[in-house]
């Protein structure tokens, strides 16, 4: 199930088509309505004046000379009887105390000034204007009801008439016009709002599966491909995805397979330098304890020849491992341990003892390879006597969810360009300290041996000086499918990255 969020796609392609189907339903709503407001009206006040122009003249030619008040109210009802339903007022300026009407609510003072002005006001008479009184009509609100009203004067010299026709029935009509338009933009704007839906469940659709494609790409499924169909914008992008995803993979498969070659040359190599290199080493051996009865010119070749091959030695041993780390097949052998124990086993082991300060209480105890922890410990250990000096402090402590384990040293410290390098292979760029004659690799295998375990290694600065190694292992490490203790791992101290 999909979650909507407020800036998705989705939600954005609704609100834009809500506001324009909205829009559009208002703007045409609001001109149905004022055309028909018009239509209705023009209409009702047409057939009005209409009738009361008509019924005016019918009437007015029996009206006597010098009508009375009675007369005029007989012209008014006279008038009125037409079956229109509106109100008639004449009034006369030689009555001046008589206002005849066909209704008493209705008096001339309900006239607006204005129209009883235009209705009293002559028109030059010429040839486009016959008449120099016209009918003059005015829509106005009396006592909240809609009202038109409409006057002229009957006759030239005689009294003058006006009509109060009520637009009730006309304004119910317009306020039901009103609610319908109201619910038919109501409605439209409930379909735009499906239709969006819809329409963005298409757009969409190919969006979201690619989105999903390039997620399992990224998870390295690079036999991820999109089905692509049409010939729109989107088939356009899926048949790029696709085509990118195959330059990917033939790619990443070339790389594989040069990583995967190199790999055995290295794993190869070793192995073919280990069977000349296991002869040498005796050899040396047999030749170190004879150098003290060599001629003293030759000794220090002897010397020389004794530690180099023993620095190849550890150097193909360091490239064996390494090797095992980068195809997978190095293998975790755990046991529950006391950490103090091994790092007192390392320390004893190597000689160590009287430049090492041990701050390790028994009873921290956890599941790890003790064979990979002493790789670890001898190479950080190590590491911090050839570079630091002593005296090379090493603390043990508990921690809630793992082990940590402190190496600080009494050197310069490791240079800022030199500190995040220290892990990576083949570093030595150590310009603060002795140039270091290992391999570049103890600490790159101190690290993947702690990674293991599922804990890792950091590298930093104590604000007194020195450097500072934090090993973190968890209390169990994590499960490893086919951990096998065949593994073997070089044994002794490392160097700076």
């Amino acid at each position: 199930m999909t979650t909507l969020r407020l800036g998705s796609l989705r939600v954005r392609l609704v609100a834009v088509f809500a506001v324009v189907a909205l829009t559009a339903a208002v703007s045409a709503s609001g001109i149905a309505y004022w055309l028909n407001r018009d239509a209705v009206l023009k209409r009702a006040q047409d057939s009005a004046l209409k009738d009361f122009r008509v019924s005016l003249s019918r009437n007015v030619s029996g009206l006597p000379l010098g009508a009375s008040c009675p007369d005029l109210t007989g012209l008014a009802n006279d008038v009125a009887s037409s079956g229109l339903g509106y109100t008639v007022v004449v009034v006369d300026e030689a009555q001046p105390g008589c206002t005849a009407t066909s209704d008493s609510r209705f008096t001339l003072t309900q006239v607006p000034s204005t129209l009883v002005a235009a209705v009293d006001r002559p028109r030059p008479v010429g040839e486009g204007n016959p008449y120099a009184y016209h009918l003059y009509w005015q829509r106005v609100d009396l006592g909240g009801a809609p009202y038109l009203v409409g006057g002229t004067k009957v006759v030239p010299t005689g009294p003058t008439a006006y009509m109060f026709k009520s637009l009730d029935n006309e304004r119910a009509d317009l306020d039901t016009l009103g609610w319908s338009l109201a619910v038919a933009t109501l409605l439209a704007l409930i379909a735009a709002t499906l239709l969006a839906q819809a329409a963005s469940a298409t757009v969409l659709r190919p969006v979201r599966q690619l989105a999903d494609a390039a997620r399992r790409l990224g998870e390295g499924k690079l036999d991820t491909r999109l089905t692509v169909s049409g010939a729109d914008e989107l088939a356009d992008l899926a048949r790029t995805f696709n085509s990118t995803a195959e330059a990917l993979a033939a790619q990443v498969e070339e790389l594989s397979a040069r990583e995967a070659q190199s790999r055995r040359f290295v794993a190869d190599m070793s192995h073919e330098l280990r069977t000349p290199l296991t002869a040498m080493t005796a050899v040396t051996d047999i030749l170190e304890d004879e150098a003290d009865a060599l001629d003293p010119m030759i000794e220090p070749a002897v010397r020389l020849v004794v530690s180099e091959t023993r620095r190849l030695s550890d150097l193909v041993e360091n490239l064996m491992e390494v090797t095992r780390f980068d195809a997978g097949t190095a293998k975790l052998v755990a046991d529950e341990v006391d950490i103090a124990d091994l790092v007192m086993s390392c320390i004893d082991g190597r000689a160590w003892y009287d430049a090492v300060e041990l701050d390790a209480p028994r009873g921290v105890r956890a599941m790890v390879d003790p064979r990979r922890l002493d790789v670890v410990f001898a190479n950080l250990i190590g590491n911090a006597l050839k570079h630091g000096g002593s005296p090379v402090r090493v603390q043990v402590s508990q921690e809630p969810a793992g082990v940590e384990v402190r190496v600080s040293d009494s050197g310069p410290g490791i240079p800022p360009d030199v500190l995040p390098h220290v892990f990576d292979r083949f570093y030595k760029a150590d310009k603060g300290r002795a140039r270091s004659e290992g391999s570049g690799l103890g600490l790159s295998i101190a690290m993947a041996n702690a990674q293991i375990h599922g804990g890792t290694i950091t590298a930093a600065n104590a604000p007194q000086g020195g450097a500072v190694f934090t090993l973190w292992l968890p209390l169990k490490p994590p499960p490893r499918p086919g951990d096998d203790p065949a593994d073997a791992a070089p044994n002794g101290a490392g160097d700076h990255g």
